[in-house]
């Protein structure tokens, strides 16, 4: 096999296919990108048994056709460094001698044979569902809630974000049990209703792989899904398991608004985080009609601090505590200019609201507050 591409669109390709990969793989196997060559497609995969990405490219003067492997590491380091001109590929069919060659170098790699590559299995058309939908869509649901994202291996259900598909809208879901992200977007409508658990690292092969392609073409299936847009295909398989009753857990009364400034909030949030208690990172709250007092301190190291900002709270006064960490994750997620926490008393969960939600947008997060036992 034989054939030429420039070095710097090959680059561009397997950096992106490579970000599949594992640092540690059970099979030396996935360590290499699996190249498929028929008539002038190149075809490079990468895979971790749960997520396969492939990419397609176009390769000038071809001979032959076949598979072979390449360790990944080594052939994406090398591109890096090559300079931008054509490279030609040539691989022995026989012993799977791979050379690449441009002007002014040569480079020698040892192939393993393509058929060792292990191949996903092929589900069955029952069920699948299949819809097409702005690439926006999908990454501002995955930037909106992968941050709430539980890590507890006991609930392995809760490791992922729910994609809640409704003929009208998707549902972006992820909970902890400390905190919960609803994100609900109609940008399209896929006409179908099914509900899948996608665990974080496909959700970031997405949203740093597509971030470019207007659309996605999406297939799903009870166990897996298959992401398809310009010259990437992504294959990946679900959580399994029953993701919990988000809807349940939502306070649908909270009847005290305040609302804040973002910015001033967030920046005293993170002066006053320097002096909570590690061990909990607890920061007070005392609101007023016109004002919030925060307050934190580490008894162990006898420091404090304490900030008062303006506000705007429909009640009269409440003393709430929340974790700090929490806060900073929620408010550096936020993006309008003002933020609407809705409460009710000290040992119910915030809502956290947008003052104005985008277009084709609904934005909801949830905080559970920590016990205050005095200010």
């Amino acid at each position: 096999m034989k054939f030429n591409v420039p070095s710097k669109t090959l680059y561009g390709y397997v950096a992106a296919v490579s970000k599949v990969i594992n640092s540690k793989n059970a099979m030396a196997i996935l360590n290499h990108f699996l190249f498929t060559l028929k008539g002038n497609t190149l075809t490079i995969t990468a895979s971790d048994i749960e997520n396969t990405l492939t990419a397609t490219l176009e390769v000038s003067e071809p001979e032959g056709e076949g598979c072979f492997c390449l360790d990944a590491h080594r052939i994406v380091d090398l591109l890096k460094e090559l300079p931008d001109l054509g490279i030609t590929m040539e691989v022995d069919d026989n012993t799977l001698a791979t050379c690449i060659t441009y002007p002014g170098g040569k480079f020698d790699f040892v192939g393993v044979n393509g058929n060792e590559y292990p191949r996903q299995a092929v589900e069955s058309d029952d069920n699948r569902i299949t819809f097409d939908c702005p690439t926006s869509q999908i990454i501002s649901g995955i930037d909106n809630t992968v941050f709430a994202v539980g890590t507890n291996t006991v609930r392995p259900q809760m490791m992922g974000i729910l994609w809640d598909i409704k003929p009208e809208s998707i549902t972006f879901v992820a909970t902890d049990t400390r905190k919960l992200v609803r994100y609900t977007n109609t940008q399209s409508q896929p006409g179908s209703t099914a509900s899948c658990i996608l665990p974080v690292k496909p959700s970031t092969v997405l949203k740093n792989v597509f971030a470019k392609e207007e659309n996605i073409h999406v297939e799903l299936t009870p166990k897996s899904a298959t992401f398809t847009a310009g010259a990437f295909t992504f294959n990946c398989s679900f959580i399994k398991g029953q993701f919990p009753d988000y809807n349940r857990v939502i306070p649908t009364n909270n009847p005290y608004s305040l609302t804040i400034d973002r910015v001033a909030f967030l920046n005293a949030i993170r002066r006053v985080a320097v002096f909570v208690d590690p061990g909990h990172g607890l920061v007070k709250f005392k609101i007023t009609p016109d004002k919030i007092i925060m307050k934190a301190q580490d008894n162990n190291f006898c420091t404090s601090a304490v900030e008062t900002l303006p506000c705007d709270f429909s009640g009269n006064e409440m003393i709430i505590g929340f974790a700090a960490p929490y806060l900073l994750e929620i408010f550096n997620t936020l993006t309008t200019s003002e933020i609407v926490i809705k409460l009710s008393d000290p040992s119910r969960p915030g809502v956290f609201l947008p003052s104005e939600e985008k277009p084709d947008s609904d934005l909801l997060m949830l905080l559970m507050p920590m016990t205050v036992n005095e200010f």
